[in-house]
């Protein structure tokens, strides 16, 4: 989720028209690409995880109605605070985008994964009616055509982040179901973060020169969405990587963890707010001149997410649990 702040920090906050207006190839354009790449690499680690998990689990209505609930609670709150305030001017279109769950489902992540989460029950009986060959066979195709092509081919129309979670989703219940010593590999699982780390830092960096040279800003052209091939590799090795590592149970870890969707929720919850944080309070491109930049940029991403995470374990202790406590009690 780290990762996907950063990106935030450096696309939602008019760093990227800064870097175009001066020289592509000096430390802070350079330090602010690298830094702002990892974001759609990050929601493929988060969707790989709900698909490692829950390809041997069942949607619930209790489980639909938590998500459901959450996204709501920051849509609403966090609008009705920016009207409260005086940030923001009502509008009929902007309170029914705050009302409504699901406003697009084009490319915006959470009306795809809120739709997305729906189809999981019926993914789960294609996947329990095919065998490993038929399995395999399908995340092939789904990456030849989803990634590998719209890597090299001028197809954006062909993508949508719903049809997106659901190859993610074949992706890791084969991971789960069909468990292999490559899978299971720990010093190949580093390489491969390592190799596709460096392969995607080097395409930004590559990215980076040919704007220098051509004018051309292809930055972020093999990363720069959820199904780009590098993306992928990554975000695949990575899962895997962190799926093998042996941790012993912390209480904390998990507190953290349960709130990562919060962090998301809370600090890209709308235009309004990534103008307000990013433009207004922490001014970002203002600091792309300075010689802190580095610091404030490290320093604002783990201060969002410390604050975000605090905030939605109060959320969590004080709202949903009891909620959710009354709701089962009533059920039963």
């Amino acid at each position: 989720m780290l990762c996907i702040v950063a990106h935030h920090y450096v696309v939602n906050s008019g760093i990227m028209e800064e870097i175009t207006r001066e020289n592509v190839l000096t430390f802070p354009s350079i330090f602010s690409l690298l830094f702002g790449w990892g974001g759609k690499t990050g929601i493929n680690c988060f969707v790989l995880v709900t698909g490692y998990f829950m390809c041997k689990s069942s949607i619930s209505a209790r489980k639909f109605l938590k998500l459901l609930l959450e996204i709501e609670f920051y849509k609403i709150v966090i609008y009705f605070l920016f009207l409260i305030s005086g940030y923001a001017q009502f509008s009929v279109k902007e309170m029914i985008k705050t009302l409504l769950p699901v406003y697009g489902i084009g490319t915006g992540f959470t009306g795809s994964y809120l739709v997305f989460y729906l189809f999981i029950p019926y993914l789960n009986l294609l996947i329990k009616a095919m065998d490993e060959r038929q399995h395999l066979l399908l995340v092939g195709l789904c990456l030849l055509t989803g990634s590998v092509l719209q890597t090299f081919l001028k197809a954006p129309e062909a993508f949508t982040y719903v049809g997106w979670f659901m190859v993610l989703y074949f992706i890791a219940s084969y991971i789960r179901l069909y468990p292999k010593e490559i899978f299971g590999n720990q010093r190949l699982c580093l390489v491969f973060v390592t190799v596709s780390l460096l392969l995607s830092w080097g395409s930004v960096l590559a990215g980076a020169w040919v704007y220098s040279r051509f004018g051309k800003g292809i930055y972020y052209h093999f990363v720069a969405d959820s199904n780009k091939l590098l993306a992928v590799a990554l975000s695949v090795s990575a899962f895997l990587f962190f799926k093998n590592l042996k941790m012993k149970y912390r209480s904390w870890i998990n507190g953290i963890a349960a709130s990562a969707f919060g962090v998301l929720m809370i600090h890209a919850n709308s235009d309004i707010m990534r103008h307000w944080l990013w433009r207004d309070v922490l001014d970002n491109a203002s600091a792309f001149y300075e010689p802190f930049f580095a610091v404030h940029a490290l320093g604002a991403v783990l201060g969002i997410y410390v604050v975000c995470t605090l905030i939605d374990m109060f959320r969590i202790r004080f709202l949903e649990v009891p909620f959710l406590d009354w709701y089962s009690a009533r059920g039963k």
